[in-house]
């Protein structure tokens, strides 16, 4: 696995960083376009659900983990 990659987005219009891993950041790009929605409106979805105590990045990972376990 590669070493993290640091990304921006746009969340509710105010730029940011997360530094994900190449393999999480193509599973989260794909899974924004299984479900038709722009990548910085997932990353945005995901921002609001998480818990203070979390990063972004952490849940990024952990949204695309569920993801592909609930496919199972």
């Amino acid at each position: 696995m590669s070493r993290p990659v640091k990304r921006s987005l746009t969340l509710r219009g105010h730029r940011t960083s997360v530094s994900l891993e190449d393999d999480f950041w193509q599973a989260f790009k794909e899974i924004a376009a299984e479900e038709d929605v722009p990548i910085n409106l997932l990353a945005a979805r995901i921002d609001a659900a998480r818990g203070v105590e979390m990063g972004l990045a952490s849940a990024i990972r952990l949204y695309v983990l569920r993801h592909y376990r609930e496919k199972d």
